[in-house]
């Protein structure tokens, strides 16, 4: 799987605007697919910097209800938490 397939879109939310500024970590959705590998090397090929781990959330797709009938579904998704060595930052998220 190429660099520019894995990684769909930056996550920014509360959460994740919060971990760049503690703990130097940053967010990805990515391809439902890709392993932890896959990500560290689509982050440094992409982004030119330095990864140390990366943590992967996936998520279950899930039937929408409304008055105890089915009335749509939410797909699933895989989220990544990317740890980036100390002194290293993602231009990109920089003025989020």
């Amino acid at each position: 799987m190429e660099s520019t397939q894995v990684l769909l879109r930056p996550l920014i939310s509360e959460k994740s605007t919060g971990l760049k500024e503690l703990g130097n970590q940053v967010a990805f959705y990515v391809h439902t697919a890709a392993n932890k590998i896959d990500v560290q090397r689509a982050v440094e090929d992409v982004f030119n910097v330095k990864v140390t781990a990366v943590n992967i959330v996936n998520y279950r797709p899930r039937t929408r209800k409304k008055f105890g009938r089915a009335v749509g579904k939410m797909s699933g998704y895989k989220k990544a938490y990317v740890s980036l060595a100390a002194g290293e930052k993602i231009d990109f998220f920089e003025g989020v």
